[in-house]
């Protein structure tokens, strides 16, 4: 299975917070943005106590064999400012809008016996523009059969001595929204949520720190595990009747879609002005045919087991 199944859930987690409504950039809510999944780099994080973290830490487990195969993929997002702050930016503030560029890590597919019987871990460096990190990966066998698997995400970039302690200041030389996809070839991931009875000691002592993994995919497979930095359920999925991305999963797409429509004209112009990820927000809104408008309206989707309507 590749990542185009869970593409829509995963890009949802990569974009969350980049931009709220009303998203213009003199919004007192974007001028603190993403709150999830920041990873600052490590000189940051000992040199004071800014609250951030340098890494992330996923443990999961998987049932498999010696022919196991893993990979991993990282994803996050690069954020770099705009020559000069616009017309709206200068009224509140001189910093800049900040815009993302995203950011992929591809490990090479590993044996997770061969990756558990080195008594290691292994360590892939990578490098985008002004940020250095590295994504690590271990495996131990738990039981014949079983390994629990490690990877841990790494900022070691250079902050040079022009950041300051600000939250804007940080986010350049961050890690945004982190987060990884893995997948299994000859093997399956064990739910940490709702763990078979012979898993469950073991799930409860996996270590995760920054991240959030749950089962991905089309629902009932096992082959890939999305480790998030905000907290999902298993088969997490994105509304088929979404129009496209909003940037807060924790909105109600209708409600949310109404309020971009009441936006004045000058909060319009803004949001345009913003950035191509804004514009193209308000454009796709603006677009909507009354029949979209009706199929976003009193949708009733299946309760999960253990729910009750009452």
């Amino acid at each position: 299975m590749s990542l185009r199944h869970v593409e829509a859930i995963a890009n949802a987690v990569l974009y969350e917070g980049y931009a709220l409504y009303p998203y213009c950039p003199s919004s007192i809510k974007n001028r603190r943005r993403f709150n999830f999944g920041v990873l600052a780099p490590r000189a940051v994080v000992e040199s004071a106590d800014h609250g951030y973290a340098w890494q992330t830490r996923t443990e999961c487990l998987v049932q498999g064999e010696q022919r196991s195969m893993l990979s991993v993929t990282v994803r996050f997002l690069q954020l770099t400012s705009q020559s000069a702050p616009s017309p709206a930016e200068r009224q509140v503030s001189q910093e800049p809008w900040l815009e993302a560029t995203e950011r992929t890590v591809t490990l090479n597919q590993t044996n997770l016996a061969a990756l558990a019987d080195c008594g290691g871990a292994m360590r892939t460096p990578f490098t985008f523009d002004r940020l250095d990190g590295y994504v690590e990966s271990s495996a131990e066998w738990l039981r014949p059969g079983g390994f629990r698997v490690c990877i841990r995400v790494a900022n070691i970039s250079s902050s040079g001595d022009h950041v300051g302690p600000a939250h804007n200041d940080i986010l350049p030389l961050a890690f945004v929204s982190t987060h990884s996809i893995m997948s299994l070839v000859d093997g399956e991931f064990v739910s940490l949520l709702e763990p078979a009875e012979e898993w469950r000691e073991a799930a409860a002592v996996c270590v995760n720190t920054g991240a959030y993994p749950v089962l991905a995919g089309e629902p009932g497979r096992r082959d890939i595990m999305l480790s998030s930095p905000i907290i999902l359920y298993d088969y997490p999925e994105v509304a088929a009747d979404s129009p496209g991305d909003l940037f807060d999963g924790a909105e109600i797409d209708e409600i949310l879609t109404l309020r971009i429509m009441t936006l004045t004209d000058d909060e319009k112009d803004e949001m345009r002005r913003g950035d191509d990820r804004t514009r193209q927000l308000l454009e796709r809104t603006e677009a909507l045919t009354p029949e979209h408008m009706m199929k976003l309206h009193g949708v009733m989707r299946g309760l999960r087991a253990g729910e009750s309507g009452g």
